[in-house]
């Protein structure tokens, strides 16, 4: 046991804050010092950590240079000088490393070095064009300057010790921007919109509203940061494709015989959508926005049961299908979302059961649609809506005369907590967890509020697309405060986390899934984060959510920090990346149906963000088994996707999954890794990426690989 402070002795942080003395911390610091240098020794530590706490001053309040003196002092004239040395060390290196994070020379050297880190950041950013160099560049200046003089100083200490991630620093508090947003297109193409010098009218074809609504997206996706949707698209064109009919209709009077008719009509109707939704997915992979990457865009369908809605379904997924460019490589973006609703199109009897067919059909060969239920949703979430972006879902929400609105509201960023360095400093001890988290949350909530303080700011002409011309539903004019589309509960700001595998791991040991204790743990956690959100939403007005983080990098930042700082430990830092969300552990060979039972009691926890996959062989062959779960999933989870290999190699013709190496994939018939001759599609967050051409960090490496080496195991 451990000597304990008789006193309440406070500690000055280097940021001006007074906190509790906690010996564990000086514990956990000197046991990693003796990890470093082979010493496995219990009585040293307890004799050390006793001797520390006598020489501690006896005032009211210490420093932290303070206490770091006397525990320097005490380990040199210890045992063991060996470890005060590469305590010593540690230190220093922790604290250059803090001081070169915030220096903009040394940010900016890293992009010029190249550094992986920085580079790598996102799959979906070529970092090697100019104008993704020039948004790196700045987003480095941004980066530093919110670090050193605009994030209060505890939260950005919190930040850079990697207690927390304050999200997209490179863009946000430096500018005032929201984060990820649900579009109000249905608005802005009824009403018109400004772009630059346009005063764009409402469109008189589903080919012009195609076109405007990717010129939409790229405005949209260049004044924020974070992903936008588009909810409902086949029922919103279908508006549009009707307009198409009618004219062809009047065609027809004057050129087609009575009888023939309606039939031409609606040939060609169904030609003009096929090209629309092929126009659409063409522009948006070609678009670049001024963060020098493809728009992060989300189309949600399914739900449309008239004649012009039924076909804009099955052109997008036909389009899809066919594939883009000379190879037919599978389209990154937009992202596809597919709902499914009972008596719409879940069972064979439903109007729209022979789409959903072809949904499967697009799922097995193009990875996407993923798929949204409508009863698990509206159950979690109180009504039915597309997330915005990848995964962040939006509550339901009335305005003033009672309507319900989703279209046009958005999240305003997201602060995440590090769940497996709370337990790891715990040291296995309950009690103590649970105080570090109160502590940690109060950090969190600091973060927040400084982030929904700093949104607030901006003005409707820092960016007219969002606030004067739709894009956020109601119009403001210049001067008016954007509050009024964020306050009364109408935006979300959302607390993230990562890692429950690996903080259950640190008490029930790493195959925890199926005891019954560990798992109640897990969700204790959620249920807390919820409290918290609850709480503060009550307190300001806004819609704190719990935020089942996205971590494509952070999944490596914040384990490579704790290895850095704990050592290797066994089915926590050891495997060089912690496990995303709640999902079930990468390596280990699961059903899908073991996997959803698994799962499902977690999004009632953190509805404000979530998603779940399922792993799969090649299932080109075999629809109706991916049927069968997607089935299994309707009455268990509201939003499913579906991970299975369509990598094509073009100089040997090989269709299934490439073998993941240290330096990427390559074709397992020809060992082909050239990215010109081969489409290697992974996920990378929520969206779809390619490896080969946009290299990921190597914690998504790892993931993947691992991923791999369990899909046969994981449709047994």
């Amino acid at each position: 046991m451990y000597v304990e402070k008789e006193t309440e002795q406070l500690v000055i942080k280097r940021d001006g804050r007074k906190v509790g003395f906690d010996l564990i911390k000086i514990r956990n610091a000197v046991q990693a010092s003796m990890v470093s240098c082979g010493v496995d020794d219990a009585a040293y530590l307890e004799a050390v950590l006793v001797d520390i706490v006598k020489s501690l001053p006896n005032d009211a309040a210490v420093t932290i240079d303070e206490i770091q003196h006397v525990v320097e002092n005490q380990l040199m004239k210890s045992t063991y000088p060996d470890v005060a040395r590469a305590y010593i060390e540690y230190r220093h290196d922790r604290d250059s490393q803090r001081a070169s994070m915030t220096d903009l020379t040394t940010s900016v050297q890293k992009l010029l070095d190249r550094d992986k880190s920085v580079v790598n950041e996102n799959a979906n950013k070529d970092a090697t064009v100019f104008n993704t160099q020039r948004d790196l560049t700045a987003g480095a200046v941004a980066k530093s300057y919110a670090l050193k003089y605009m994030l209060p100083k505890h939260v950005a200490n919190a930040h850079l010790k990697g207690d927390i991630h304050f999200h997209d620093l490179d863009y946000s508090p430096y500018h005032a921007m929201t984060n990820c947003c649900l579009i109000d297109i249905a608005g802005m193409l009824a009403n018109g919109f400004t772009i630059g010098n346009a005063n764009v009218e409402s469109p008189k074809s589903i080919q012009t509203a195609t076109a405007q609504i990717a010129q939409i997206i790229a405005n949209v996706a260049s004044s924020q940061y974070g992903g936008c949707s588009v909810d409902r698209i086949d029922e919103v064109l279908a508006v549009y494709a009707k307009r198409n009919y009618l004219k062809h209709e009047e065609e027809a009077e004057k050129w087609v015989l009575m009888e023939r008719r309606e039939e031409f009509a609606r040939e060609r109707t169904r030609k003009d959508i096929y090209d629309a939704m092929q126009s659409l997915e063409y522009e948006i992979n070609t678009l670049y926005t001024s963060n020098g990457q493809t728009p992060f865009v989300t189309l949600g369908f399914g739900l449309g049961e008239d004649w012009f809605a039924r076909e804009i379904q099955m052109a997008i997924l036909k389009v899809r299908l066919g594939g883009i460019g000379k190879d037919k490589q599978t389209a990154i973006f937009p992202k596809l979302v597919f709902s499914i609703k009972r008596g719409t199109n879940l069972d064979a009897a439903d109007p729209n059961y022979d789409i959903k067919q072809l949904a499967l059909e697009c799922s097995a060969k193009r990875m996407y649609p993923d798929v949204l239920n409508y009863d698990s949703l509206v159950r979690l979430a109180g009504d039915f809506k597309v997330p915005m972006g990848c995964r962040s879902f939006l509550p339901a929400w009335q305005d003033a005369d009672g309507m319900f609105v989703n279209a046009g509201r958005n999240n305003l960023g997201v602060v995440t907590l590090n769940v497996p360095r709370i337990a790891i400093q715990s040291g296995g001890d309950k009690e103590r967890f649970w105080e570090i988290f109160t502590e940690r949350m109060q950090t969190v909530k600091d973060a927040l509020l400084f982030r929904l303080e700093r949104v607030r700011e901006a003005k409707p002409e820092n960016a007219p697309i969002l606030y004067k011309y739709g894009a956020f539903g109601k119009r403001l004019d210049d001067g008016q405060d954007v509050d009024q589309l964020f306050n009364k509960e109408r935006s979300t700001i959302s607390i993230g986390y990562i890692g429950l595998y690996e903080a259950a791991t640190m008490f029930y040991g790493g195959e925890w899934e199926t005891n019954p204790e560990a798992k109640a743990f897990t969700l204790e956690i959620l249920k807390e984060l919820k409290g918290y959100a609850d709480d503060w939403k009550a307190e300001y007005g806004y819609w704190f959510s719990v935020y089942s983080t996205p971590s494509e990098s952070l999944t490596d930042r914040f384990n490579r920090l704790d290895r850095a700082k704990y050592g290797d430990i066994k089915d926590i830092t050891d495997k060089e990346y912690y496990q995303n969300s709640f999902h079930y552990d990468v390596r280990k060979k699961v059903t899908p149906f073991e996997k959803l039972d698994f799962e499902m009691e977690y999004p009632e926890y953190c509805s404000g963000g979530f998603i779940h996959y399922c792993e799969y062989p090649k299932l080109t062959h075999n629809l109706k088994a991916l049927e069968a779960v997607w089935d299994y999933a309707y009455d268990r989870v509201a939003y499913l996707g579906t991970n299975t290999p369509i990598d094509r190699c073009y100089e040997c013709d090989f269709e299934g999954e490439f073998a993941p190496t240290a330096e990427g994939f390559k074709c397992p018939e020809c060992g082909n890794t050239n990215p010109e001759t081969a489409d290697v599609v992974k996920r990378t967050c929520g969206y779809l990426g390619n490896p080969m051409k946009r290299p990921m960090v190597h914690g998504r490496h790892e993931e993947i690989t691992q991923r791999v080496k369990h899909l046969e195991s994981s449709n047994e």
